[in-house]
């Protein structure tokens, strides 16, 4: 197993991301080929006293900021970090390709250098989140903003068949996110949706689900545009980081307070554990014929490590070849309606 890495992409690049990469190495058997600034790397990994001599390095000073355009960057930057990670994945230089990089960059680069798998019309960023009675899949979580009602239903067969190979749900409970449970509910896209997806026989839908409900085990996977899917992540996540704020607060104000949270350590450890986003790695962008793994652009060390623990599982899955066959039954689906 080789992951390639790219060590330039994130806010917290290259020092974070290298030490996600020094604890990974530590926690599994994987060779890794790190993209970035060779002087760069030499110099944190001295001042850190880490031994980075077992790992390829590709040398390039170019960076994909956060704020490049995703077409220019295929124009002008194709000796940066994480298109030449893009192309040693396509190459077959490695089996998985990690970045906290700029998302449309990624997405945009991951669809034409590296290829969707085929049969799938477009990719879509699967994130996992905590919930009730254990984790959901959140797809699309960005990078579709405008979608149809073909590409929601490919989206909710490839999030099936992920949740299917990588937690071993026999029977994935798939809804569509939409701001009422009743049929008719929401845009006429979700209208068109929701009636295609209930003739959809290769998924287990379940309707529509609003997203209050997705955090209490409404379903495994969550269907929705990127734009949608971002805000609904992103709310998410600014919610769990105030409500854990908050409970920092008021075991803080007195003495007996603080006496129960030593009490309650472990259990308060435990929630925190749940609702940290970082210990679910990364999100993988879905329908790419080769494992590609989204990194939050804000990723530390922990965040990043799992992130790469996230893709080598990702890529020893076989996730890749169930979508293949999903969308190959997929396309059957369209043509006669039986799948």
């Amino acid at each position: 197993m080789r992951v390639i890495v790219d060590m330039m992409g994130g806010d917290k690049a290259p020092l974070e991301v290298l030490g996600g990469v020094m604890a990974a190495a530590g926690e599994c058997d994987a060779d890794f080929l790190l993209i970035g600034d060779r002087e760069r790397l030499l110099q944190i990994a001295g001042a850190k006293h880490w031994d980075i001599s077992g790992f390829d390095i590709l040398h390039t000073s170019s960076v994909v900021t956060m704020e490049d355009n995703p077409i220019s960057v295929l124009r002008e930057k194709k000796d940066s970090s994480l298109l030449m990670g893009l192309q040693m994945l396509a190459d077959g230089k490695g089996d998985a390709f990690v970045s906290a990089g700029n998302t449309g960059a990624l997405f945009t680069g991951s669809s034409l250098i590296v290829k969707r798998v085929q049969g799938v019309g477009r990719a879509a960023i699967g994130t996992v989140l905590p919930g009730e009675r254990g984790p959901f899949l959140l797809i699309d979580a960005g990078a579709n903003i405008t979608v149809n009602a073909e590409y929601l239903e490919q989206f909710a067969v490839m999030g099936s068949a992920y949740m299917k190979s990588m937690y071993a749900i026999s029977e994935p409970a798939v809804g569509l996110l939409n701001n009422g449970t009743e049929q008719e509910k929401g845009t006429p896209l979700h209208v068109e949706t929701n009636h295609r997806l209930c003739q959809c026989k290769s998924i287990h839908y379940i309707g529509n689900v609003e997203g209050g409900e997705a955090m209490f085990g409404a379903c495994h996977v969550l269907v929705t545009d990127g734009f949608t899917g971002n805000v609904f992540l992103k709310t998410l996540e600014g919610s769990c980081k105030l409500m854990m704020k908050t409970l920092k607060g008021v075991y803080s104000q007195t003495f007996l307070t603080k006496l129960s949270a030593l009490l309650l350590g472990k259990s308060l450890s435990e929630m925190k554990r749940k609702f940290d986003p970082s210990e679910y790695g990364g999100s993988p962008i879905l329908g790419i014929s080769k494992p590609v793994i989204k990194a939050h652009g804000s990723s530390d060390a922990k965040a990043f490590k799992n992130a790469i623990l996230e893709a080598i599982r990702y890529a020893k899955s076989g996730v890749n070849e169930e979508i293949a066959r999903a969308a190959e039954a997929f396309g059957t689906y369209k043509k006669t309606g039986i799948v």
